[in-house]
């Protein structure tokens, strides 16, 4: 019988994952070219959601979320 997870832990997968795929990604693409940031700000930025990303889902990792 397989245990069921609440669907909070599920959206808390997803954000880790949108954090860690899509933050060095779409994230750079859209402060460069929609919000017209700087180069160096936009590439900043979208490492610092891959590393918060990691950093999520180290924690989830950790408290036994994912296994």
């Amino acid at each position: 019988m397989t245990e069921e997870k609440p669907k909070s832990t599920i959206l808390l997968i997803i954000l880790a994952a949108l954090l860690i795929f899509a933050g060095p990604t779409y994230a750079v693409y859209a402060f460069l070219h929609v919000l017209h940031l700087n180069y160096f700000a936009s590439m900043g930025s979208g490492f610092a959601l891959f590393i918060i990303g990691v950093i999520f889902l180290l924690l989830l990792m950790k408290k036994k979320i994912i296994s």
